[in-house]
């Protein structure tokens, strides 16, 4: 299958989704998670920037080198056979062109792209990132589905206002599918209906399962690090009960 008909059926999942069936992608931090998930019987994974920053040592929002951001995303591209979409946080500085191609290269068929410039922690100007995204868009023809996130919730706003423009900018520039990054529930059917793209919520602990967010109106469900962070507690519980056993000297 090619990589612009994977694009196609991987944009596909998102669309005509039934309320209460959102697609749902968790969120491998390497190779070993991948396999997990995709056996597990998941259609399709979503990286997270920071599971993957984590598991290499460095902090998230620009801090892991490109080079072995993109070595992750392939080697998770690697082991299964089903999309992979990659969060990219703000594109790490690359023109779009070398950006696209990178991420071809990696075998991901989808992107995360964020509205903050991780250089300054500010939320870009929406058209100047409308702009841009419109230029990865060109770049990537159908080969890529883009998923802008939005970040306006995140930086302090508190209504829908900011994200609802922002969103109409991005799907103007060729963006598939908007992400409002921290989004209070309160807000999500306000969103769903206000923008005229598939919705991609965060599932966040104590909130609304995936199948609660999906009758809201959301239309993809992903985990950031959260399923990275359940594993190292895991971990961190089995490593203090083998300890404990041991004998103290």
């Amino acid at each position: 299958m090619s990589s612009a008909n994977t694009a196609e059926a991987f944009l596909a999942m998102h669309q005509g989704r039934a309320p209460g069936d959102p697609l749902i992608l968790p969120g491998p931090w390497d190779a070993a998670s991948a396999r997990i998930f995709a056996d597990v019987g998941f259609p399709a994974l979503a990286t997270p920037s920071a599971g993957i920053a984590a598991s290499l040592g460095y902090e998230d929002g620009g801090g892991t080198p490109v080079d072995e951001m993109f070595a992750a995303i392939t080697r998770i591209c690697r082991v299964v056979d089903i999309p992979v979409s990659a969060d990219i946080e703000d594109g790490y500085g690359l023109a779009p062109a070398e950006l696209v191609e990178r991420l071809l290269e990696s075998g991901v068929v989808g992107c995360n792209l964020e509205d903050t410039d991780l250089a300054t922690g500010q939320l870009k100007d929406p058209q100047q990132q409308a702009d841009w995204l419109a230029q990865v868009r060109q770049e990537a023809g159908k080969r890529l589905v883009i998923n802008a996130r939005v970040d306006t919730f995140l930086r302090g706003e508190t209504t829908t206002d900011g994200a609802i423009k922002r969103a109409k900018l991005y799907i103007g520039a060729g963006a598939d599918v908007i992400y409002p990054l921290l989004a209070p529930t309160e807000l999500v059917t306000e969103l769903a209906q206000g923008i005229d793209a598939p919705l991609n919520v965060a599932f966040m602990p104590g909130g609304p399962a995936p199948a609660q967010l999906g009758e809201l109106g959301v239309a993809r469900v992903t985990f950031g690090p959260g399923m990275f962070h359940e594993a190292m507690e895991s971990l961190r519980a089995l490593s203090e009960r083998v300890r404990s056993a041991q004998p103290r000297t």
